[in-house]
C-alpha cells in the first residue's frame, strides 16, 4: 500500500473516530431527551442526520487528505491541516454539550467556534487545493443550519438560562 492511500485512510479513522465520539454523547439523548424538545418547523426528520453526517465526514476526510497532498511541505497546507484537526475536535465537542450534557446554550456558543474553525479551514484551503474547498462548503451549508436549528431549539424550549439544561418541551414544532 502506498504511502498516499495510507495517509488517506489515517484521515478516515480520525474523521469518522470524531463522529464516534460524537455518536456516543448522542445515543442515549436521541432517544429519550431530543423527540421531547420543541423544534422549528424546518427541523428535519431523524432519518436524514445519519445519511448527510456519514457524507459530510467522508467529504471531510479526502479534503483534508487533498489539503495533506497538495500542501503538506508548505506553510499553508500546514494551516489548511492544523484547521482540519481543530475544527474536527470542535465538531465532536458539539455533541459532547448539546447531547451529551444536554446544555443546547453552551452549545451554541461553541458552534460560533466550529463555524469559524470550518470557515477559516475551506478559505485556506482554497489557497491549496480548490477540490478541498469546494469539499468543504457543503458541510459548511450544513453546520450553518445546524447553527440555526440549535438557536432556535435553545429558545422554543426557553431555557433558563444560557448555561442551563432546557426545560423538556412537547416534542412539538413551531410554526415559525
Amino acid at each position: 500500500m502506498n504511502h498516499s492511500l495510507k495517509t488517506l485512510l489515517i484521515f478516515l479513522a480520525s474523521t469518522f473516530g470524531a463522529a464516534a465520539i460524537g455518536g456516543t454523547a448522542t445515543g442515549r439523548s436521541i432517544r429519550d431527551w431530543y423527540p421531547t424538545l420543541r423544534k422549528p418547523a424546518v427541523n428535519p426528520p431523524s432519518w436524514i442526520f445519519g445519511p448527510v453526517w456519514t457524507m459530510l465526514y467522508l467529504m471531510m476526510a479526502v479534503a483534508a487528505w487533498l489539503d495533506w497532498r497538495r500542501g503538506r511541505n508548505t506553510p499553508i497546507g500546514k494551516q489548511a491541516l492544523g484547521l482540519f484537526a481543530g475544527q474536527l475536535g470542535l465538531n465532536a465537542l458539539w455533541s459532547i454539550l448539546f447531547f451529551g450534557l444536554r446544555a443546547p446554550g453552551l452549545a451554541l456558543l461553541e458552534i460560533v467556534g466550529l463555524w469559524a474553525a470550518i470557515a477559516a479551514w475551506l478559505a485556506t484551503s482554497l489557497r491549496v487545493d480548490r477540490r478541498a474547498a469546494a469539499l468543504i462548503a457543503p458541510y459548511l451549508a450544513w453546520v450553518s443550519f445546524a447553527s440555526y436549528l440549535n438557536f432556535r431549539i435553545w429558545k422554543l424550549n426557553q431555557a433558563p438560562a444560557l448555561f442551563g439544561q432546557v426545560a423538556r418541551g412537547q416534542g412539538s414544532r413551531d410554526s415559525e
